[in-house]
């Protein structure tokens, strides 16, 4: 009961109902409860025993913030359930709290954990109709050696909108160009030396087209690595840096571009969300520093700054109405425009963007096609409202613009779209159906457009 819950809340773990007593009057159809609440003693939390499942004990308990002697809190134990979680290799987590307080007048803390399967493979779709379907699929190794080790190849493949002048006729008409692809593996180690640490391997390569041809666009290969460690600071922040080396051949209207980059790559992240598919509640904040100088191997001096966040609030307790917003900025300093590879440089536009344009199409032009920029701001806003129990109606309004200038600002065309999106709510996460238009189309961009995915839009 919400009584209990409140002392329990303020310190109290072995509050309870002591005694009921009910006097009922029934001329006057009407009853007296009387309730009294044993609270307890205030207590800290005490030692934390992990059991069950075969990662081993001391990786998981690299990602439990508990610490012995520090006030019982539900809420904090709650976000340590969620903490371990993220270790793929865990299924179920069950926290149970001892029936009472140890020597030093804290409560004992007991995690029983199941294992998931160890390989699992998947495979998702999505489309829309200015980008084109994309199908994509994955195989996870999620406890390798025991430790909660996770090894997770990617591929997903598209079809590719032309920038050349021609058109689709038909599949005769198809060339292997059409298509565009990408390819990742990445492997984690948590728990590095029993420390907050993860060790992180990544490489990926991908071949896009991006545009269409009445703004023009580019194409880009890109093969990438990267090496990192994985700092957790708390359940809710972490902090990765490492080694990342770049090989890329890109060609836009500002001609091509072969670059190597090598250099230094920190992202920190801060995450009090509470679902990942479909927040209702919380934050997110990131931010992204690469640096790329000729010192280290380079063919250009390179430098990259990326901000975001969004918000969530829920304005009711069941979460029926969310207000969610999002905002983020971007700038590159160093080398010329034409020198820069296209992936490096700044679009908007897209499911994930400004919805009713064209994915990477809202960009500074030259010639009368699409170049990119040196900085980025974009931002959006929905209003989600659930109608029933599995039907959600989604208003949003997004803007987005890519400017010249390093600094951001809308110096350059600002792209205003918005729509109404649907959401089937499934217990793994929300079937997206979004329309959107452009609210000041340019030549060349389509009326509207409709996006299919898993997840909502951020």
């Amino acid at each position: 009961m919400k009584l209990v819950d409140w002392f329990r809340s303020n310190g109290h773990p072995l509050a309870k109902v002591a005694d009921v007593k009910a006097t009922v009057d029934h001329g006057a159809a009407a009853m007296d409860l009387r309730l009294r609440v044993e609270a307890g003693p205030k207590a800290g939390i005490g030692a934390v025993t992990i059991s069950g499942g075969d990662v081993d004990p001391r990786v998981v308990a690299t990602h439990v913030y508990l610490r012995e002697g520090e006030p019982y809190s539900p809420e904090r134990l709650a976000l340590a359930k969620t903490s371990i979680a993220k270790i793929p290799a865990i299924g179920g987590i069950r926290v149970r709290e001892a029936d009472q307080l140890d020597e030093n007048g804290n409560l004992p803390v007991f995690i029983d954990l199941t294992e998931r399967p160890r390989h699992a493979v998947g495979l998702s779709a999505k489309y829309s109709t200015v980008d084109g379907p994309g199908i994509a699929g994955y195989y996870e190794d999620r406890n390798i050696f025991g430790g909660g080790e996770r090894l997770r190849l990617e591929a997903s493949a598209s079809l590719l909108q032309r920038i050349d002048g021609t058109s689709f006729t038909g599949f005769n008409n198809l060339s292997g160009s059409d298509f565009g692809a990408r390819f990742t593996g990445t492997f984690i180690k948590p728990g590095l030396f029993g420390t907050a640490n993860d060790l992180l391997i990544e490489a990926t390569a991908f071949r896009e087209r991006v545009g269409n041809n009445d703004l023009g666009g580019y194409t880009d290969d890109t093969v990438r690595g990267t090496f990192g460690v994985i700092h957790r600071f708390s359940e809710a922040a972490s902090l990765q840096a490492g080694l990342q080396v770049e090989q890329s051949k890109s060609q836009d209207v500002l001609g091509r571009v072969d670059a190597t980059l090598i250099g230094f790559t920190a992202t920190g992240r801060y995450d009090t969300t509470d679902n990942p598919l479909d927040p209702t509640r919380g934050v997110r904040l990131s931010a992204t520093v690469n640096a790329y100088p000729k010192l280290m191997g380079s063919t250009i001096d390179l430098f990259e700054a990326r901000v975001a966040g969004s918000a969530y609030y829920a304005l009711d307790e069941q979460a029926d109405y969310v207000l969610a917003g999002r905002l983020a900025a971007g700038s590159l300093a160093g080398a010329p425009l034409d020198q820069i590879p296209d992936a490096h440089r700044f679009f908007a536009g897209g499911g994930g963007s400004v919805r009713g344009y064209g994915f990477n199409t809202i960009s500074p032009m030259m010639f009368g096609q699409i170049t990119g920029g040196r900085s980025l701001i974009e931002g959006s806003a929905e209003v989600r409202v659930r109608i029933t129990p599995t039907i959600g109606l989604v208003p949003f309004f997004d803007f987005g613009t890519a400017s010249r200038s390093s600094l951001p600002g809308f110096d350059d065309y600002v792209g205003y779209g918005a729509g109404l999106g649907l959401r089937y709510l499934t217990p793994v996460g929300p079937i997206r159906l979004d329309v959107a238009t452009p609210l000041n189309p340019r030549p060349g961009d389509s009326r509207y457009a409709i996006y299919v995915s898993i997840g909502q839009a951020f």
